[in-house]
């Protein structure tokens, strides 16, 4: 906490008065006092100058921020198309007591009848996180096989993914350094170690990537011949131009990707899903129209034949960048529908990420039923 200034004495002390000037003669304490007048003005219009200067810098950084918080607002009006809801093409992020040996049979036949006549299709466990050289330990999903085998009978058709993470240099400097080509090709041997544990394919969430980081790029080219499904959690997309090199020079967190690296990272995988929460948005209005622009622009660059998800946050928590009363499942459905509409409306590879099964509600699951998976 800062310190506040020093309490002033309870009396102040007294000063002796000054001798008046005769008529017509300018003392010398005169002609100082005259000068610290001329200074007193002085400072007076150069405080002032100041002031304006300041406000002036103040509403040119604001005004765009009230531009653009305007659009979003604007974007969450109107009505989605009857048909923008689930293509049975979701999934679910479930933490790692699925494979650490704390969930059981009763937990997956409860798994089993929560999904039922949803949307969901994959299955991201988390199997990891990876260590910063790139390896996975066996040892942290011993309960792996057991899981697959149980979801593969209970629901058919779900796939399941291991999830799998770290943070990421040079923002995090002790963290993993993926410009080292040999933790790029231990990471790949981890893919292929967890796809021959059973896993139907990997889910990758590295983070924070900047975007237009190339070795990020030549991992995923690497991991696509060693598993049979690739698929990556992506940051946001710039809301403005090149928001990523403004927001990165003032905080040292980029955040967002531009939306050209967005769609070279889309290229690469099999499926792409956006962490569409923890946007900063102080409103549900404002945060639904954020995920509708986010939707659109991912929409854009996004192949047809690469699954493109948008995150839920199915998550309950008030901190600088995430307002529980603004980023709800209701407000992120409808602003999902929404951006379908506008960009495509007939995408067939298409869905929602729900995040994370710990941490959910009754009301995120019935608003998910309810606004996506119903049918018209």
């Amino acid at each position: 906490m800062e310190r506040g200034p020093e309490p002033e004495p309870a009396t102040k002390p007294a000063t002796e008065p000054q001798p008046e000037p005769e008529s017509g003669v300018p003392s010398e304490s005169g002609a100082e006092g005259a000068s610290g007048v001329a200074e007193g003005r002085r400072r007076g219009r150069w405080g002032r100058w100041v002031r304006r200067g300041v406000s002036v810098v103040g509403l040119v950084l604001l005004l765009p921020l009230l531009i653009a918080e305007t659009a979003l607002r604007v974007n969450y009006t109107g009505d989605p198309e009857p048909g923008a809801r689930t293509r049975d093409r979701d999934a679910l992020w479930l933490g790692h007591a699925w494979v650490d040996g704390r969930k059981g049979d009763a937990d997956v036949t409860a798994l089993a009848a929560r999904l039922a006549g949803t949307g969901v299709r994959d299955l991201y466990v988390h199997a990891g996180p990876l260590e910063h050289n790139g390896t996975l330990p066996r040892s942290a999903y011993p309960k792996a096989r057991w899981l697959i085998t149980a979801v593969h009978r209970k629901l058919p058709g779900v796939r399941v993914q291991a999830w799998l993470g770290d943070e990421i240099a040079p923002e995090k400097p002790y963290a993993m350094h993926l410009e080292k080509k040999g933790t790029r090709a231990a990471v790949v041997a981890s893919a292929r170690q967890i796809v021959a544990a059973g896993f139907d394919g990997v889910h990758f969430d590295l983070e924070p990537l900047h975007s237009g980081d190339r070795n990020y790029l030549a991992l995923l080219d690497a991991l696509r011949p060693a598993t049979p499904l690739l698929s990556v959690a992506a940051h946001q997309i710039d809301p403005l131009p090149a928001f990523h090199s403004f927001w990165g020079t003032l905080t040292g967190h980029p955040k967002w990707w531009s939306q050209e690296y967005f769609g070279q990272v889309a290229r690469r995988v099999d499926q792409i899903a956006v962490m569409s929460y923890d946007t900063m948005q102080p409103l549900e209005s404002l945060y639904g129209g954020y995920v509708a622009q986010q939707t659109s622009l991912a929409i854009e660059v996004t192949p047809a034949g690469t699954d493109l998800l948008m995150g839920l946050p199915f998550y309950h928590e008030n901190r600088f960048g995430h307002w529980a009363h603004a980023e709800t499942v209701p407000a992120a459905v409808r602003g999902v529908r929404l951006g379908l509409s506008r960009a495509d409306a007939d995408r067939a590879n298409f869905g929602v990420a729900l995040y994370v099964d710990f941490a959910a509600t009754e009301d995120d699951w019935t608003s998910y039923r309810k606004d996506w998976v119903r049918t018209p």
